[in-house]
This record gives C-alpha cells, structure tokens and sequence, in this order.
C-alpha cells in the first residue's frame, strides 16, 4: 500500500500542473483566430447566416420584407444550423510521454496535453462538446468543462504506454488523439477500428521529440524506458542507428495506413516545432473529417 504522504505528495503534485496547464492552452488557443467549428450550414437556429433570393416552394412567412424592399426581387433571410459535435479526446498518460531529449524543449507529454487543451477551448468556444474516451468526463459544453478537461489531463500513469478506452466512444463523434504511438500497434489498430465501426472518425497526432527522430547517440549509452521497466546498454549505439530508423519509418507507415483505412488523419509532430502549426492542423483536420 502506497503510504499516505507519498500520496499526498502524488496529488499536490499533479494539483499544481493543472494552473499552468490550464494557462498555457489558454494562451496558445489565443494566437488562433478561427471561425466556429462545423456549423457553417442552413437550417434551423438563431444566428443570421445569409440573404437568398426567393425561390419556389419557399413560404410567404419565410421572406424578410425589409431587405426585399430595398430591390425589385423578393429575398429569405436564412439562419444557421446549429447542431453540436462530440469531440472525443485522448492524450497518452503514460510514461513514455514524459520524455524530452533536451533541458530546453517539453516533454512530449506537456506539447500533447497543451495541444489537445488547446484544441478543446476552440471547439467549445464554437459551440461543441468536448470530452475524453473513457467514462470519466463524458462530452459537454461550457467553462467549466474546460477546468474539468484541464484537471484530468494534467494525470500521470505508471506505465510506459496507454490506450484509448473505448468503453467512451460514441456512436458518428469526432475524435483527436494525441501520443507518441510508439508502444503497442495492435492496441492502437484495435482502438482506432473499434472507433471506425461507430462511425467515429478523426485525427491522430504523433508527438514525437526531435532526437527519436534523429537517433545522435554514440559510443556506450545506456537506453533505459521511464519507469525503467525496460533497459538497454550498448558500447556502440551508433551501431543501432539504422536499425532504429527503420523501424521509426515503418510505424510511421504503419499508423498512415492505419488512419487510411479507418478514414482518420495522420500527422507527426516535433516538439521542437511551433506548438500553434499543430493547433491549427488539428482543428482544420477535424473539419476535413467525415462525421
């Protein structure tokens, strides 16, 4: 049994990632100015969309006389459709997360949980709902959502990798998943087709730092996971160099098909690169998204 102080000191510990997670999206949301999400569209709603000319079949209630009376021509004034999304999200708890090659770049598991915080404020400010797969936070509209959101991303795991849990999944939502997706294939193939059987279509971001892309390591170098469950010491790791790459290149291959076959979208991102290009590639991805 864990004792009581080292759980205390556990919970203050993720209690005081929440803040800065919570300002950090709140900020990198800031820099992107976009319209709302998904709800372009005529139909049923408050908010003024558009004038069209009258056409056959239209009622007499529909037409607005104030603009008709400016012309010779007879003009419906149309609202928008507003029919809110569920966005389901999920971002890699798990240990291999918290990794960064470098005192001056972020874990791969601070870029993924401001990413996918970030991403949540824009689609609630659009009027969706947004919520994790999983039972814990169903989808939901609203602040308050956004704290709710904020306090559970800012959770570790103890393990090296996790999985999306699709007891969340709801039927024909959109979803974003973020990870570094080096763990289990067949979990993530599992996951992923389970979500393309509900209809649930999406995007998948793979967050990776700049040296597991790079490999510089040399001579005796000791490769050991987070939660040191895996360990591996070499006198020449350049010797492991291509070997490595080549099976980096073909899980990236792996997850593109993946995502082709479920109708999902693939990205990879550096977490030496611009937090707010990957923003703006998962919220215009999710637009491109069928659902």
């Amino acid at each position: 049994m864990t004792p009581p102080a080292s759980l205390r000191f556990k919970a203050q510990t993720e209690a005081s990632r929440f803040p800065a997670l919570l300002a950090r999206a709140e900020q990198l949301a800031g820099t992107v100015l976009l319209g709302e999400h998904g709800r372009r569209r005529s139909g049923m709603g408050d908010d003024f969309w558009q004038y069209r000319p009258l056409r056959a079949g239209d009622s007499l209630h529909d037409i607005d006389w104030r603009r008709s009376a400016r012309s010779d021509e007879h003009f419906v004034r149309e609202h928008e459709l507003q029919i809110a999304q569920s966005v389901l999200l999920w971002v890699d708890p798990g240990a291999s997360m918290r990794f960064a090659s470098d005192k001056h770049l972020p874990e791969k598991s601070e870029r993924a949980r401001v990413l996918g915080l970030a991403v949540a404020i824009l689609l609630l400010r659009g009027g969706e709902r947004v919520g994790l797969t999983g039972i814990d936070l169903p989808p939901a509209r609203g602040d308050i959502q956004v704290m709710r959101l904020a306090q559970h991303l800012s959770n570790d795991h103890d393990t090296d990798h996790a999985v999306p849990d699709e007891r969340g999944f709801i039927p024909y939502a959109k979803a974003v998943f973020l990870s570094d997706f080096l763990g289990d294939l067949d979990a993530t193939r599992d996951a992923l087709t389970k979500a393309a059987d509900r209809g649930i279509s999406g995007v998948l971001m793979q967050v990776l730092d700049p040296a597991e892309e790079r490999f510089p390591y040399k001579g005796r170098t000791i490769f050991e996971s987070i939660t040191g469950a895996l360990r591996h010491e070499t006198l020449k790791a350049s010797d492991l160099r291509d070997r490595y790459l080549g099976r980096l290149a073909a899980r990236k291959d792996a997850l593109k098909e993946l995502c082709r076959q479920t109708g999902w979208q693939h990205f990879v991102h550096h977490t030496d690169q611009p937090a707010q290009s990957a923003l703006m590639w998962i919220y215009r991805a999710l637009d491109g998204a069928h659902g």
